[in-house]
């Protein structure tokens, strides 16, 4: 999907104009993937822009970066006022946001310790990542013959920015096969997550989702949608999930920051149908609650202004 321009990006403590966000050639991050990123998004409420759990997201990226021994030389909060000063120059009331933590120019070897940290913050406007289409109706999706990193090859609880050339092994596949994405097995033959989201089944009623030990991103979505169910009485527990199980849920739906909270619609071409009761009523509160439009949820909302 395209990025459209906005005016500022934050660098390492000072807000420069979009085209002159700029790094060397050099960097080392390029050369060898180390470095750690989040995907946050901001909506329109009554109150003018929101973020939507903008703390929890600055966390999970000092955590991340903790995993792969960065030190990240901008504290949690310092990260939040700053991301706020970003969507207050773009003047956008809805966008993503991609705060990003690489290793800079200076150094150059498989040793990554020596290197500058370096961090930045943009946003841009950002539409319905899967598409309206699949949002509405569902999306189709493929089991992938690429499989979900081993936590013992990767840590693949840390959002690292090389450790996502699996995912988009499988993104690619999936595509050109003439799918909207792709899920994700593990090396023992479980459900993981998709190429960037987590992924769920209704069954009788319950809502499924892989285990963190399955590989399975701890999604702030993931989160939200699990207080969601909960405060509405529906059973939601983490368990394995076979490839079969997928073919006949009952549901089945997708989550994530950028996709947002997507309705499955076939796994390799098992259809499972039009979006199901417990899948909408999970995607009409998220898109609720992200707007600052559910009174319960709005102490996950940092406003902009």
């Amino acid at each position: 999907m395209p990025i459209t321009p906005t005016k500022k990006i934050w660098m390492d403590g000072t807000l420069v104009d979009w085209d002159d966000a700029k790094v060397h050639v050099l960097t080392h991050t390029l050369h060898y993937g180390s470095g750690v990123f989040e995907g946050i998004r901001a909506y329109p409420t009554d109150r003018g822009a929101a973020v939507f759990r903008l703390r929890e997201h600055m966390v999970r990226l000092h955590q991340s970066a903790s995993m792969l021994l960065i030190d990240v030389p901008f504290t949690v909060d310092e990260l939040c006022d700053a991301t706020l000063d970003v969507i207050r120059e773009s003047g956008l009331d809805s966008c993503y946001v991609r705060p990003l933590v690489f290793l800079g120019y200076g150094e150059m070897g498989l040793n990554p310790l020596p290197c500058p940290v370096n961090v930045a913050i943009a946003c841009w406007p950002w539409g319905a990542y899967l598409g309206d289409e699949g949002k509405q109706h569902g999306v189709r999706m493929q089991v992938s013959s690429w499989r979900r990193m081993d936590p013992n090859i990767n840590p693949s609880a840390a959002k690292g920015v090389g450790i996502y050339v699996n995912s988009q092994l499988a993104k690619v596949e999936a595509v050109k096969a003439g799918y909207d994405e792709a899920i994700m097995l593990n090396t023992h033959g479980f459900v993981a997550e998709c190429t960037g989201e987590n992924i769920y089944i209704v069954r009788n009623g319950d809502i499924i989702t892989p285990p963190l030990a399955a590989g399975a991103l701890d999604g702030i979505t993931r989160d939200a949608i699990r207080t969601i169910a909960k405060d509405q009485g529906i059973s939601f527990r983490e368990e394995n999930i076979l490839r079969s199980d997928l073919y006949i849920a009952d549901e089945a739906f997708l989550s994530g920051t950028a996709a947002e909270v997507v309705p499955v619609r076939s796994v390799d071409d098992r259809v499972i149908g039009e979006p199901g009761p417990i899948t909408k009523m999970i995607q009409e509160t998220y898109e609720g609650a992200v707007r600052g439009q559910v009174d319960q949820y709005k102490d996950w909302l940092t406003y902009v202004e």
